[in-house]
């Protein structure tokens, strides 16, 4: 899902001005796939956290989520009026590229045999 984000907010602005089919369906992929991305951190947080204190962590990465959610709302207008709309977007395209990456390094700690049963 990560991947697929990504992915959208990288192609969105070469697809700016092209057919409007086309910029609805990256639009909507988007908008799913964006779903899923914090389904996966919330569940490695109630997978690997301590059982008597899984709620804390849980608490911190879903005010971490709702943060980050705030601040990529917030952030493309300012960067529209410089870039154009076409172009804002892309900032976005780091944060799900760094969340494949993190979620990559907890594949290989000990750890993440807790997560998905060992299935992982």
């Amino acid at each position: 899902m990560m991947m697929v984000t990504g992915l959208c907010a990288l192609t969105i602005g070469f697809i700016f001005d092209g057919p409007l089919w086309l910029l609805g369906l990256v639009i909507v992929v988007w908008g799913v796939s964006v779903i899923g991305d914090s389904a996966r951190f919330s569940a490695a947080v109630t997978e690997l956290a301590a059982r008597r204190f899984v709620g804390t962590p849980l608490s911190v990465r879903l005010g971490l989520g709702f943060a980050l959610t705030v601040l990529a709302i917030w952030l493309p207008p300012p960067v529209a009026d410089l870039l154009g709309w076409r172009w804002a977007l892309l900032i976005l395209a780091p944060g799900p590229f760094a969340g494949m990456a993190a979620m990559l390094l907890l594949r290989r700690t000990p750890a993440a045999v807790g997560m998905a049963a060992g299935k992982l």
